[in-house]
């Protein structure tokens, strides 16, 4: 639902809807008495209940709301014995004005709903006022009808609980449920709201009341019909019981089936699904698969869902994918959610080159089982800030170390005393360095170096902080890259890495984090060339307290993003400066806080819903790249790009452009790489002026060349004028657009190709040749981020000032609390530095992320741990304050730059205000004239 209010009523069909309530025929409606039970063990159908994600899923009814916590509730003259939030629903001028939701997709019909909630009310409240419980109801082809569920009366200072209970004969085509009813200009508090239900039996139903969904949606999975139900995708399709000579055999039951005589990679097995899946439901699949012939032995299988939507436009939704083999089964798992109403949806495998075939033993398309929830990890004993290696400081020589390969270590003095600088701003005071290093020689090979196995060190779910001095010693000639590496059994960790090029120490720093239990887990540092000397002091790896930080965050945020402001009253009598009280509630902060957004999501209203009320700008993840507007030569399509544009620009959402090139070679279309010298220049001047022309003045920020550090596609066959040429024509075309350079890994100190002093160097150089660079975007795809690396990085860049902006940021962990703090401390780092002016989430609803396990709302529409800690900073990032006006006739405080809203009461007297807070050192004086 939209932010903005819609009203359907007027006093007259208020009147209606009042008498609807009394009067419903059976046919249609069985109401339940209002006296039924609170429903404590039912499960609860509404989202977001306590209103621990602000105002997510509800939807305020014509009239103001927000959200206060426990402490603020005491303001509006009402206590709350717990911790918690409250709502507050305010400006009402009818009485059926308050909040509702939406929960068409959470009931079914005949089945009970237990209604109960806690209510207040405060404002212009003269004795008792009722808060009631009402259902609206709209069917296809006939009028709209509401159901009372039950009221409360209640009187200012006091919470009373409202019961009810509901039942539906009939499916409507929109069910909301809404709390209502005080007198115009009374405010409805709300602490929590509950609707449970039960089944016939009662027993809890696992979701509601809806279907389990623990049918196979697939027919003949098992191929028990034969090929029945089944069909080739451009192949044929064949059923075996054996193949090779009886050495391949099902891996259950009878029979396995083969794709074909594949000519395309998108060849494979298909089975039509259309009508047995549902909307907005999370699915999983589940699959057995090989390969056979082509003397291939391994190869890439997908399965992927071919969508058909209403308006006949083709998508399609990769599922997962797995190495197959011609040796054994593999199984393949998978989810997907469809967001729209197709007219037909297709299941299919595909993947290896023409040639190969692929066996399919099973598939099971069933309704995806509800993630766990996570539990806080245990941080328990954890020594923040202790260094788990043994003998750092060398003391006792190398004991403690051993060589990786046959290199040689011993112990020399000369290196630094000083800790590193980011290592420095993690730990406070600290002792000194010892100025002893470990000298390796006769390395061989690059992996070479000192080593210590701290498997029993380490704690899992906890972030590691990595630092060292590293210089090089004989041999070396030209760049070389150092690293600070973990063996974490048989996989490779990047705990930092830097790049040497002369006889200075240089920093190394990052970090690191387990989230599975190791056997056994080594760190080395490794990297030069076989046959350079290799110099490592200090080497620190410790646990990091990221919480610890938050506290001088907030205090440099509260600096840079906030401005005194002063109310000055006219037109009020001085006697009643006392009696006159002021609240002042922001309503959005200015701050950019926008999300990667994609065509196929805009067809789930739940999805734009979180979107519009949440994020003020936005990125299309791909429907503006070269290879989606133009996938083959002059074969163009922006009416997915239109789609998205009309929404943000319906909604007064600011929108990035993303990206006009891209210069690794992965990402560029066949067609493109087919061309000649000449002809290559003429499409990328065609692209510009196409593309700049369509969209001018339309996109606020332009990433002209993608990922400019990690490839070269253009530079390498039109030359290094190719960008700078890039730039200005961009620049000519739309002169309203900041042109951005935006690369990955240029935060987190694991990359050296685009750490920030290669970053700056890139920059400047694109600058002496002429190029526009307006902004400097950092994509943010970050792994257990540490605040003072993610700092230094944005402190370094500061220096050329230009915008920073974190251009597509997303976290990971299987973990949700985990995430959550990932999550806040790129957020709390990026409002706290002066030169960061926005940030953009690389998405947040799952199935449609590019990184798993970092989504905020589950693929239904849950909102997890990470999400609620997203709406919590969001909602500290917003300004409220509440008072009275001082013997000045004026009344003062400190907010957050944006836009808010003043009421003033005196007596049954009330005058509300806006205004938009600017930035600014001195007091913004906003003149109110009562």
């Amino acid at each position: 639902m939209k932010s903005l209010c819609a009203c359907f009523y007027t006093s007259s069909v208020f009147n209606s809807h009042w008498n609807h309530n009394h009067s419903h025929s059976q046919s249609q409606i069985m109401a339940g008495s209002i006296s039924g039970p609170s429903g404590g063990n039912a499960a609860n159908i509404l989202l977001n209940h306590d209103f621990s994600g602000g105002l997510d899923s509800w939807h305020v009814n014509c009239c103001d709301g927000y959200v206060v916590s426990a402490e603020e509730v005491s303001q509006l003259g009402i206590s709350m014995e717990t911790d918690g939030n409250c709502a507050v629903i305010t400006s009402r001028k009818e009485c059926w004005q308050g909040l509702e939701q939406d929960i068409t997709s959470r009931v079914s019909i005949g089945s009970t709903y237990i209604v109960s909630a806690l209510v207040g009310i405060s404002g212009l409240s003269q004795g008792s006022n009722d808060v009631q419980a009402t259902l609206k109801l709209e069917y296809h082809n006939s009028a709209t009808s509401y159901l009372f569920i039950g009221r409360t009366s209640v009187t200012r200072g006091n919470w009373k609980k409202l019961e009810g209970t509901f039942s539906l004969s009939t499916m409507p085509k929109r069910v909301v449920f809404y709390l209502e009813g005080p007198a115009p200009g009374v405010d409805i508090l709300i602490r929590s709201v509950e609707i449970g239900c039960s089944n016939p039996n009662n027993n809890i139903a696992r979701t509601g009341c809806v279907s389990t969904g623990e049918d196979n949606i697939i027919i003949n999975p098992q191929f028990d019909d034969g090929l029945n139900n089944w069909s080739g995708r451009g192949c044929k399709i064949a059923l075996h019981d054996s193949m090779g000579n009886g050495k391949i055999l099902p891996k259950s039951g009878k029979f396995f089936a083969s794709a074909t005589e594949r000519t395309q990679s998108w060849n494979g097995i298909q089975q039509d699904i259309t009508g047995r899946v549902q909307r907005k439901l999370a699915y999983e699949v589940t699959t057995s698969v090989r390969i056979f012939g082509n003397n291939v032995t391994t190869a890439d299988v997908r399965a992927t869902l071919y969508v058909q939507t209403s308006d006949l436009r083709d998508q399609y939704i990769g599922i997962a994918n797995v190495q197959a083999t011609d040796k054994d089964w593999i199984d393949m798992q998978g989810k997907f959610l469809l967001n729209g109403s197709p007219s037909k949806v297709v299941i299919y495998l595909e993947g290896p080159l023409p040639g190969t075939d692929i066996l399919v033993n099973s598939l099971v398309v069933k309704r995806a089982p509800k993630t766990p929830p996570s539990t806080p990890p245990d941080i328990k004993g954890v020594a923040f800030g202790v260094n788990v290696i043994e003998n750092s400081n060398l003391a006792d020589g190398t004991n403690g170390w051993y060589p990786l390969g046959n290199c040689t270590l011993s112990v020399k003095t000369g290196s630094p005393h000083i800790m590193p600088p980011m290592a420095r701003d993690s730990l406070g005071p600290h002792e000194l360095l010892s100025g002893r290093y470990i000298l390796v020689t006769n390395r061989t090979q690059t992996w070479m170096g000192p080593a210590q196995t701290i498997t029993d060190k380490l704690k899992l779910f906890v972030t590691y902080q990595v630092s060292a001095w590293v210089r090089l010693g004989s041999g070396s000639s030209g760049p070389q890259n150092v690293n600070v590496a973990l063996g974490v059994d048989n996989q490779w960790v990047n705990g930092g890495q830097t790049e040497v090029s002369d006889q200075r120490w240089h920093e190394i720093g990052g970090s690191f984090r387990i989230e599975k239990q190791p056997s056994k887990v080594m760190v080395y540092i490794q990297g030069p060339a076989s046959g350079v000397d290799l110099m490592v002091a200090g080497l620190q790896i410790f646990p990091v307290d990221r919480h610890a930080r938050f506290k001088y965050l907030k205090s440099q945020t509260d600096k840079i993003r906030k401005r005194d402001v002063t109310l000055k009253f006219s037109g009020l009598d001085a006697s009643n400066y006392s009696k006159t009280s002021v609240q002042v509630r922001q309503i959005q902060n200015d701050f950019p806080v926008g999300t990667c957004i994609s065509r196929m999501n805009i067809d789930n209203e739940d999805f734009v819903d979180f979107f519009v009320k949440h994020f003020n700008w936005a990125v299309f993840g791909n429907e503006l790249k070269w290879y989606w507007t133009e996938p083959q030569q002059g074969n163009f399509n922006y009416k997915d790009a239109d789609d998205l544009l009309n929404l943000c620009q319906k909604n007064k959402i600011e929108t990035r452009g993303h990206c006009i090139f891209w210069e690794v070679d992965g990402t560029v279309q066949q067609w493109i790489k087919a061309l000649n010298k000449t002809d290559l220049m003429a499409a990328v001047q065609n692209r510009l002026n196409g593309l700049l022309t369509r969209y001018k003045g339309k996109f606020n920020h332009y990433d002209v060349n993608n990922e400019m550090l990690h490839g070269s596609f253009y530079q390498d066959r039109l030359g290094k004028d190719i960008r700078t040429n890039m730039f200005k024509t961009a620049n000519q075309l739309d002169p309203t657009a900041t042109l951005f350079v935006n690369d990955y890994h240029v935060e987190d100190g694991c990359d050296t190709r685009s750490c920030p002093e290669k970053y700056i160097e890139h920059i400047l150089d694109l600058q002496e040749q002429g190029s526009p660079v307006g902004g400097i975007g950092i994509q943010g795809h970050i792994d257990s981020p540490v605040g003072p690396i993610v700092c230094s990085s944005l402190d370094k860049l500061g220096i050329l000032g230009l915008p920073i902006w974190f251009t597509e940021l997303d976290v990971s962990s299987t973990n949700e609390y985990v995430r959550a703090d990932d999550l806040e401390v790129m957020l709390r780092e990026a409002m706290a530095h002066p030169a960061v002016e926005g940030l953009m989430l690389w998405g947040f609803w799952e199935l449609f992320m590019s990184r798993d396990n970092s989504h905020l709302v589950n693929a239904e529409g849950e909102i997890n741990e990470a999400g609620k800690r997203f709406l919590a900073l969001k909602q500290e990032w917003l300004s409220h304050s509440h008072g009275n006006v001082d013997q000045q006739g004026q009344y003062n405080f400190r907010g957050f730059h944006g836009t808010y809203k003043v009421d003033i009461v005196i007596d049954t007297k009330k005058v509300s205000k806006t205004f938009v807070l600017d930035k600014g050192d001195s007091p913004m004086v906003v003149s109110i004239d009562f």
